[in-house]
Parts: C-alpha cells; structure tokens; sequence
C-alpha cells in the first residue's frame, strides 16, 4: 500500500457513502457503498482478512480512492448505482440483460404519445416493462387501444389544420380509419393518460370500476354512443385482466426476486415476477457473468437494488418478496420506505401461497439458466474460426474444413517405422481422436510407400464402420507424399469426397492435387499456421511413438537376451538404474541390491563376455 492510500484511510468518515476504487492508470475498478465507510473500506486492507480470489487480485490493484459520503444510506445506494453504469469497474457484478427487451414508453408533453420501444432516452419520458414476451407488449397495446381509443400519433387540431390539404392518410391514417384522438380536447386527453398510465401499473380492477361508473352516468343522460364505447372499453380490459394468472387474494402489489446460480458455468440468472391487485402481470430477468466468489444471497441483493435504483423500478409495490435472505436490507428498505410513502415490508416466505410463488420464480430462472447455456452451446458449435475461413477461401474448399486430419511418418534409416495421425476440430487439437501406427508392409525407409499404407489402413476402417470422414485431409510433405496418399484414396473409392493437400516443410508449400504450382500462403496468413501447427502436432505424435518403439526394442535385444531375466526383473533394473549402459557398467552389489544374487551374477556373466556391446 503507497502512503498516499494509507493517509487517506486515515481520514476516511463514519458517515455513509460511496468509495471508489483506482488501479495505477487512476481507472475505476470497483464501486462500493458503506453504511460506515471507515470501517466498510479499511476491512479491504486487513491483513488476516479472508477474501475470495478475485477481491485478492482487486485489492492488489489499488492504487487510490476517492470516497462521496450522502446522508443516509438510501442515497449511496442511489448513488452506487449510478456510479456503477457509468464507469462499468471490472470488478463490480454487472447484471445485464440477455437482449434489448421491449418497453411502452409515455412521452412527456401536452399530449404525449403511447408507442412501444426497444431503446430508453433520458428525455423525460416513462417506460413501463420490460416485457419478456413481444406478444405481452401488443396486447397491451391493443386493450389501450379498445379502452381508451387512443392512436400513437398524438396529433393536435394545428397539425391537422397544417396538413389539411394532404389526402386524409397522408395527414394521420388512424384518423383516417376514424380511430385518432384529434378529437379529445387537450383536458380529456391528460385524463385518458392518467388512465392509461395506471392500466400499465397493473390496476385493472380501479379502471372496471371508474369505466363502468362513467357508463352508467352516460346512459343516464341519454349519451348511448359513449356508453357504447365504454361498454366495448370494460369488455377489452376484462377479457385482457382474465388472462393473468391469479397468483393472491389479497388484491396487493408485490414484486418477487430470486437469484439462481450455474456455478460449473460462471452464470446465474435473477427473475423478478410482478404481482399486480393480485394478479401475475409480468416477468423480468437478468443474467449474471463471471461470479466466481460471489455469495447468492450477495447476487440477489444486487438484482434488487439495480433493479429500484434504475428507470424499470418507479411503480414501488406493498411488499417485496425475497427467495433467500440477504446479507443487509437496511439501504434498500429505507429506499423503498421513503419512496413509497410507509414501510414496505422486505419478506422471505417459508410456506404456503407465497413460498408457492417464489418457487415458481426460482423454476422460472432456473429454465432461462438453461435455454442461455443452451443457446451459447449452440453459438459456440455454430461459429466458424477465423482461420478455417481463410483455409476455404484459400484453397477453394466447398465448405469450411471444421474436422481436418494430417499425417507424418517416422523412422531413422527404415528402421523402427511408425506413423501418426492427429486431428484437428474447430482449429482445436483432439488427443482423443490421434491415432498410430506402426509401419508393416514397407522395409525400408520409404515415406511414399509408408504414407499409402497409413492412409489406406485409415480410412480403410472408416469406410468399413461407416465413420465419418473429415473436411479435409493434410499430409506432412510434397508431391510424392502427396501422389502417395490419393492413390490410397483412389483405390478405396474415396477420392474426390474428401479434399487433400500436401504440405512441404521446406518452403512451406501447399501441393494440390492434378495441379503443378503449389500455393503459397502469406507467412502472417492465420490459414498457414493453422496447417504448420497440425504438421507440427503430428510430427511430435510420431516422434513420441518413434521413441517409445525403439525403446521397446532397445529392451528386449539388450537386457531379455540375458538367461534368467524375464520382463519384470528388465523392467525394474531399468526403473533403478535408468538405462542399459548404467545397468552394464553396475557393480555385483548394486545390482544384488536391486534384483537378487541370482539374478545380479546372470547380468554381470552376459556383460562379462560382451564388453564392447
């Protein structure tokens, strides 16, 4: 810690507030709020202090601190918030969601307008959802629409008069097809709003119960075209409220969080259901990444506060229902208290009706947990690298080669032949698909002859287990390692479903088949070293197979030549003594030591007569 963060530690207050974390470059990398940000930021620095991982690394990070200290806790939760999504600190939990989801936004103005949007602008405006469904939003839309006649276009009498001359649907087509508003006086219109503007909060049963009233009053003065409309309004809005879930019979408003976490893959997923006058009217979810070391009771308490602290948590219900019980509910339970007027009770239901509700949450985020893993999975499977692109359009491959195989041989002067093949899926190595061999039909050292043995052998068998056979097929050398490969593939009836290249290591050419030039690659092309990394993944496949056969032999000529000596007594003087020259150039006692007198005498008389071996 440099002095100049330790003399701020010093004078930090007892007030609450929030601090602010800096790396050397003077970025912010965490926001935090304190009830006391004395003792909140000094337990950071403790020494005995038992933080996860990713605190350690955050903690020997910084560099400075500023602190903002508020009057109450309710304001540096605010506070935090704001500060959190505009300096985005990496070591702060960022609860996004998984798309732009869909809001109904009510402008500001004399007669503002009611149209649904995917983008919120700090203009004034009010945005009600999001929804989670597009389909929920159009509804919405609708039964405003066949309640209160209200068109998006909020058209006043001067901008009809402006347009007067224009063909009626050039002005406004709703008011063409007699559904604008233009003809509400600008009073009517900010009683419709407020009307409206309720409908959206989820108070469905008020609204019935005015608009029927208002109906009544109009057949009783004879006003039978208005009753009308109301008549056909209430049926709109009954038929849209007997479509949600009746959730309580207590008629109040509640908002439900849960947080569930996929620890195995770093995601968990908060989910907030809407309970309006009893009725379950929406449903909002964010997801969680990189939570390794997170606490879910920390996780939820998060969703909650990101969640009344921005635009999306205006309305503030009678209580909130909680999944599990959180760390410290004083700061946002002082919000929401002051914001709603009283106490909004912070509650986390253990039976009946209400535990039955936050199970249904917590089933709700554990689907969406898995159709996001699901969907990144298949983004994943579906996307193709960079490099296998470049090789395509390179070479004039008919699709991307996401399976490629190369072969290389080995040997050293004909002797102890072998060969590998490894794959490659996605530009990724497999080692569990790598397969070796060892050389039987050629004597000699003959790499053509050994390269249409291995690849006949190869896809001999996978033509006969109908496997499936790869993208493309690379063989380590040029032209006649090449020729050597397509007359194993012609002969097995294979040539031309499968393409196969050579690479020659010496200038780095690409040979082709039925084609005299080879290709050559820009030495930075991502498509070159894809090819160089597989020649040199198999080249090192058959080295180690080279030296492992050799060895084999090495052992057998040298050690279980000697009477008496059986696998087991070559294995364990080669464990103790480390190779075939040590165990010639032991002593009768070390080697008696190690595999008996019988056994030792028999090594030493082998030795004895072969002294230059």
């Amino acid at each position: 810690m440099n002095e100049a963060l330790e003399t701020k530690l010093g004078q930090l207050p007892l007030a609450p507030g929030v601090y602010l974390y800096k790396d050397a470059k003077g970025d912010v990398i965490y926001v935090g709020k304190a009830k006391r940000l004395r003792l909140r930021v000094r337990s950071y620095f403790q020494e005995k202090a038992d933080h996860p991982p990713k605190t350690q690394v955050m903690v020997s990070k910084i560099a400075d601190l500023d602190v903002i200290a508020t009057d109450t806790e309710a304001e540096a939760l605010i506070l935090e918030n704001t500060l959190i999504k505009k300096h985005r600190p990496r070591y702060n939990v960022l609860y996004r969601d998984d798309k732009s989801l869909p809001y109904i936004c009510v402008t500001p103005g004399d007669r503002p307008r009611v149209f649904p949007t995917r983008t919120i602008v700090k203009d004034g405006s009010r945005y009600f959802g999001p929804y989670d469904q597009v389909w929920r939003m159009k509804d919405m839309l609708d039964v405003i629409r066949k309640t209160f006649h209200l068109c998006s276009c909020a058209c006043t009498s001067r901008t009809i008069d402006r347009n007067r001359g224009l063909p009626k649907w050039r002005s406004c087509f709703e008011e063409y097809v007699g559904a604008c508003s233009i003809h509400l006086s600008d009073e009517d219109y900010r009683d419709t709003l407020r009307r409206v503007v309720r409908l959206l909060n989820g108070k469905h049963l008020e609204l019935v119960s005015e608009l029927k009233e208002e109906m009544e009053i109009s057949v009783s003065q004879l006003r039978f075209e208005h009753a009308a409309l109301l008549r056909d309004g209430i049926a709109a809005l009954r038929q849209f409220s007997e479509k949600m879930k009746v959730v309580s019979g207590d008629l109040l408003d509640r908002d439900i969080f849960v947080m569930e976490a996929l620890v195995e893959e770093n995601l968990a997923c908060g989910v907030l259901l809407r309970v309006r006058e009893g009725k379950l009217t929406g449903r909002y979810h964010k997801y969680v990444t990189d939570i390794e070391g997170q606490e879910p009771a920390d996780l939820l308490q998060g969703f909650v506060e990101d969640y009344y602290t921005s635009d999306l948590g205006a309305l503030i219900p009678d209580e909130v229902h909680l999944g599990m019980d959180i760390a410290d509910d004083g700061p946002i339970h002082l919000y929401l208290s002051e914001s709603h007027g009283r106490q909004v009770p912070i509650v986390v239901p253990r039976i009946g009706e209400k535990a039955q509700m936050i199970r249904m949450a917590s089933a709700n985020a554990r689907l969406l947990l898995g159709e996001y893993v699901t969907a990144r999975m298949k983004a994943e499977a579906d996307r193709v690298p960079h490099a296998l692109k470049t090789l395509q359009e390179a070479l004039k491959l008919p699709a991307p080669p996401r399976r490629i195989e190369c072969f290389d041989n080995s040997n050293i002067q004909g002797s102890d032949a072998v060969a590998s093949m490894v794959c490659f899926v996605d530009a990724k190595p497999k080692p569990g698909e790598y397969k070796r061999f060892t050389i039987r039909t050629v004597v000699g050292a003959d790499d053509f002859a050994s390269m249409r043995e291995i690849v006949t052998r190869r896809y001999a068998r996978l033509k006969m287990e109908s496997g499936h056979l790869p993208d493309l097929i690379v063989v380590d050398g040029g032209k006649g390692q090449l020729s050597s490969a397509v007359e194993a593939l012609r002969d097995l009836d294979l040539f031309g479903q499968v393409p196969v290249i050579g690479l020659a290591k010496r200038l780095e050419e690409i040979w082709l088949p039925n084609r005299s030039d080879p290709v050559h690659l820009p030495k930075t092309s991502s498509a070159l070293k894809l090819l160089q990394r597989l020649r040199d993944e198999a080249h090192r496949f058959a080295i180690t197979f080279h030296r492992e056969t050799r060895s084999k032999r090495t052992i057998r000529t040298e050690l279980l030549d000697i009477p008496g000596i059986g696998p087991a007594t070559a294995a364990k003087l080669l464990k103790t003594f480390g190779s075939v020259k040590s165990v010639r150039s032991a002593d009768g006692t070390a080697l008696s030591g190690c595999v008996g007198p019988r056994a030792a005498s028999a090594v030493l008389a082998y030795f004895s007569k072969r002294p230059d071996a």
